[in-house]
């Protein structure tokens, strides 16, 4: 078990930098999420439109994709604590702005409200093409190398904190105090974001073998890095393809507000629960974690994810709905911990910044690109018989993954992580 005894569980946490960056990363998740929910839930009250949901991962999706491997290029060349105080100071003033739009305009004008919503949305997606590869490779510089595995344990462990919390406190906080309310406590946890942040020191570039080269030769040697390796390739685009066809959480605002009729404090806990089940699974992996025949939990955790959307798409019953949340994060956490290991561990320390951003546009291709096909399929195919299609997808996309991919298999990632 090496590191992994049950007296080293917290082996990471005592590293004063890195207790900074898990509590900056939740707060700026939970920040995120209330803004994402609150501001979903505006826009469907407005246009009951399920179309006018999945723009919402569109406009974030358009300008990370755009951005995230140029992002990546300088969170390799440049200070990593530098890019993520600029582009969270920019996440800050949209927030700001969506405020002002939400308070002194959106009664002249609501066309204009949701136009300032979908710009805010842009904003957060373009600063988050930076941000994002900074932070994920400042974080494997704030722990020894031995203590990676138990570092990305507790960091999912923490962003699904965030996650639980975001998603429950947004639902009571739109139903009383409003959008403005809601709008004001991201602001709040943003600041906190930055003070932690301002907690950590500098980091000195890595050193590089060829120096002056071209941003494109950079970009593609990431690119190249990423395809040839197969662990890494085949994990993160099981994890594409998988939420991005099973997905559901951009829509759940139809099932809160027609289908099960549970309003948006019923829509709070639905959102909030995935990630109490990644959280609860988070703390058994903490003890137990699933490096051992990694490749084969992996596989068996997205066909789990499937089935529980499956079962999702069903439901009519409020609660077997949320238990069937549950599961779909108690699943996906499994193979969040077994691909953030990976990343760590078959990722050179000077490539980390872009292998994280092609990890990047993956996870956003999934996510806010999932957002918008879950709008589109939605609106076309009809909200229930969109997620049950999904789910079909996502079991037939594993079952031939782990058909062709017999070599994983016998992957020693537990003796990777050991060595």
């Amino acid at each position: 078990m090496g590191f992994f005894q049950h007296k080293d569980a917290y082996k990471a946490l005592q590293f004063p930098e890195f207790r900074a960056y898990v509590t900056g990363n939740t707060l700026f998740t939970i920040a995120l999420l209330i803004q994402e929910v609150v501001l979903a839930y505006e826009i469907y009250k407005i246009t009951h439109n399920p179309l006018a949901l999945g723009l919402i991962g569109l406009a974030e999706a358009v300008p990370f994709i755009s951005l995230v491997l140029f992002g990546g290029h300088f969170a390799d060349n440049r200070d990593k604590k530098t890019i993520m105080q600029v582009t969270l100071s920019l996440i800050i003033a949209a927030s700001v702005f969506l405020l002002y739009s939400s308070t002194q305009l959106q009664s002249a004008d609501q066309d204009f409200h949701i136009y300032s919503i979908y710009a805010v949305i842009f904003i957060i997606g373009l600063s988050k093409g930076f941000f994002s590869p900074a932070a994920s490779s400042l974080n494997p510089f704030l722990v020894p190398k031995e203590v990676f595995a138990n570092a990305a344990t507790w960091n999912s462990s923490f962003w699904q904190l965030g996650s639980i919390l975001g998603p429950g406190v947004a639902g009571f906080l739109y139903a009383y105090a409003g959008l403005s309310g809601s709008l004001i406590t991201v602001i709040a946890l943003l600041l906190g974001v930055m003070f932690c942040i301002f907690q950590i020191d500098n980091r000195p570039v890595p050193v590089k073998t060829v120096h002056h080269e071209s941003i494109w030769h950079s970009l593609r040697e990431g690119i190249a890095y990423v395809f040839k390796t197969k662990i890494i390739l085949y994990s993160i685009s099981l994890d594409l393809f998988s939420v991005l066809f099973g997905g559901v959480i951009a829509i759940l605002p139809i099932f809160a507000e027609d289908i099960l009729k549970v309003g948006a404090e019923g829509l709070g806990i639905l959102r909030a629960a995935p990630s109490v089940g990644a959280v609860v699974t988070m703390v058994t992996l903490v003890y137990f974690p699933p490096l051992k025949h990694a490749w084969r939990n992996l596989i068996l955790a997205i066909a789990g994810f499937g089935l529980a959307t499956f079962v999702f798409g069903l439901s009519t019953n409020f609660w077997l709905s949320v238990t069937a949340l549950f599961f779909t994060g108690a699943f996906d956490s499994i193979s969040v911990v077994i691909r953030q290991t990976v990343l760590r561990f078959y990722t050179p320390d000077e490539m980390r910044g872009r292998v994280s951003s092609v990890n990047g546009v993956f996870v956003s291709t999934s996510n806010e690109m999932g957002a918008f096909e879950s709008g589109v399929a939605a609106k076309v195919f009809g909200t229930v018989p969109s997620v049950l299609i999904g789910a079909g997808v996502t079991m037939v996309l594993v079952s031939l993954v782990a058909i062709t991919s017999k070599e994983l298999f016998d992957l020693k990632v537990d003796e990777k992580v050991s060595e």
